[in-house]
């Protein structure tokens, strides 16, 4: 992410939790930075370890609380396959992530197509099935990785 669309997504992360009366503390900042920093997600324990730079011995409870109130405030996804964790690319409004995950690179791209997720819906009412967080995550070869294959 350039330094200014970085600068962008941070300032209406802030807003974000200001109008939800939720603080952006420094270490959920340091997290929330180093999500959207990597070019690849991250697991708690990648987390912890690129803290270390800048926080003196930081503790795994820290990351943990760390990343569920970035999850509750919609400012980060977690990726269910992989374990790890992305910073979320629009956090000026709710929505459901769906995500193009590389096996090859590992690159991940979030969409937000609302008839996808529309779709998804009515298939659950229909069935009487109840979503607590729904995730959806297709795995397979990115544009670029296809091109050097062939």
């Amino acid at each position: 992410m350039d330094k200014q669309r970085f600068a962008e997504v941070l300032r209406r992360a802030e807003q974000r939790c200001a109008e939800r009366g939720a603080k952006l503390t420094t270490q959920r900042r340091t997290v929330l930075e180093l999500l959207w920093a990597s070019d690849t997600p991250l697991s708690a324990y990648e987390l912890l370890d690129r803290m270390r730079a800048g926080i003196r011995n930081p503790a795994p409870p820290t990351v943990y609380r760390a990343l569920d109130f970035l999850l509750e405030q919609g400012l980060a996804h977690k990726l269910e396959s992989l374990h790890a964790f992305v910073g979320c690319t629009h956090p000026d409004h709710p929505h459901v992530g769906q995500f193009l995950i590389c096996a090859a690179c590992g690159d991940v791209a979030e969409l937000e197509n609302q008839a996808v997720m529309q779709s998804l819906r009515s298939a659950a009412m229909a069935i009487g099935f109840e979503t607590r967080r729904p995730v959806i995550e297709l795995l397979g070869t990115c544009a670029q990785c296809a091109r050097k294959q062939l």
